[in-house]
């Protein structure tokens, strides 16, 4: 298995335009269905209607810079019309109505709360387990309130690429090598112009590179928390954090 910096410096050379070939090959079209931004229904197969279902909310791994610019995005649109983004209703002026510890490797503990050390921020949910940031229109078309801020894994959805150390690259292969990804999305298939299918592909690259950045960050800046006392400690590539975003102090 290579080294992160070897996986690093392999996604810094990705090349655009074959990233481009593989994605215009399959085609795209975003059809606002919400189906990226909602809480996902799993059938379990149970005898009764009341268990046959189970819901899990959205998750979407959002980069520390990322947050903040939310907020500041956020925070400017304020000053015309407040957004409710939070599930309690508050508008979003703290770190952690914009995101939440990614929820994978956590526990909970004996007071019923989450518990645990996990090492990503995930775009924050409402209690319906949707994405804070996404809204419907009267006719039920979907869509994201801070769409020009939105991370990169929305901005590439439903691409990966398959490195070590990305985002747990899923779905189908596009391409020959098996290097691009396709999830499952009903806007797959659909025509996609070259110049969009490029400026999809240097987002897709991008995201590559900040990914493999971020593992690198997370594994130098790592040192153990006590996340029994301590509640829930996110590790990014800044250090350890709370889940309001600010540092665990030493």
């Amino acid at each position: 298995m290579q080294s992160l910096e070897a996986e690093l410096e392999q996604a810094r050379g990705l090349s655009v335009s074959e990233l481009a070939d593989a994605i215009e090959s399959i085609g795209f079209e975003c059809t606002r269905c919400g189906a990226c931004c909602t809480a996902e229904t799993n059938d379990d197969g149970a005898d009764s209607d009341a268990d046959a279902e189970t819901t899990e909310a959205h998750t979407a791994t959002v980069f520390p810079d990322e947050v903040r610019t939310l907020l500041e995005g956020a925070e400017e649109d304020f000053d015309d019309e407040p957004r409710e983004l939070a599930a309690d209703g508050a508008t979003a002026d703290e770190w952690r109505d914009v995101a939440r510890p990614m929820p994978y490797g956590l526990a909970e503990g004996e007071d019923g709360h989450l518990v645990g050390e996990t090492f990503e921020w995930a775009l924050q949910t409402t209690a319906c387990g949707d994405c804070v940031f996404y809204e419907e229109d009267e006719q039920g078309v979907g869509g994201c309130v801070a769409h020009e801020d939105r991370p990169l894994i929305c901005r590439t959805y439903p691409f990966s690429v398959a490195l070590a150390g990305t985002s747990q690259p899923m779905g189908e292969a596009v391409d020959e090598e098996g290097l691009v990804r396709a999830h499952e999305c009903e806007g797959l298939g659909r025509d996609i112009s070259r110049a969009d299918a490029e400026d999809l592909a240097a987002a897709l690259k991008e995201r590559a590179v900040r990914e493999l950045e971020e593992a690198i960050g997370v594994r130098d800046n790592y040192e153990p928390a006590s996340p029994a006392s301590d509640g829930v400690v996110v590790h990014d590539s800044e250090g350890a954090k709370r889940p309001d975003g600010t540092p665990v102090e030493e």
